[in-house]
């Protein structure tokens, strides 16, 4: 799976990559993402910012819920930040992966991010409820970057 959300914000980049750039805000705007905890960085195998993240989607009356261990594994201040799925267990898991891309557009900032899973726990219908999800998060995230809650 693979998705892609482009978002046109009247605020600088540096005010919107401080809401993309952590993990740990995305619960603020972003209702899918229900908790995101940062994980101490010392002694960890790849000494990269790591966060504890709880997705929770609720479809008719089926709840869904996926614990992940994630990284930031690249990122360019106020530009650009990849965050990976790394878990600590050892074991094989299917690939998360989100990048956030953030470029000048008029007088505001234009924020392209890509959401890839290549695990079978998605369907077309919690597909569905992301896109929607993001739609709504869109103007909270707008709203939160200006400094307004």
């Amino acid at each position: 799976m693979h998705v892609r959300a482009l978002l046109d914000a009247p605020v600088p980049a540096e005010a919107l990559f401080a809401w993309v750039g952590d993990l740990a805000r995305y619960p603020s705007w972003l209702d899918i993402v229900r908790s995101a905890d940062p994980l101490p960085v010392a002694g960890t195998v790849d000494d990269l910012p790591a966060w504890d993240v709880v997705l929770q989607a609720r479809v008719g009356p089926f709840r869904r819920s996926k614990a992940l261990r994630m990284v930031r594994s690249g990122v360019e201040e106020d530009r650009w930040a990849r965050f990976e799925r790394r878990e600590a267990d050892g074991r094989h898991h299917a690939r998360w992966s989100l990048e956030a891309h953030l470029e000048p557009e008029g007088d505001g900032t234009r924020l392209v991010m890509d959401l890839r899973y290549d695990g079978a726990l998605w369907s077309p219908p919690l597909e569905y409820l992301l896109h929607h999800q993001i739609e709504r998060g869109k103007p909270r995230l707008a709203s939160l970057a200006g400094g307004r809650p």
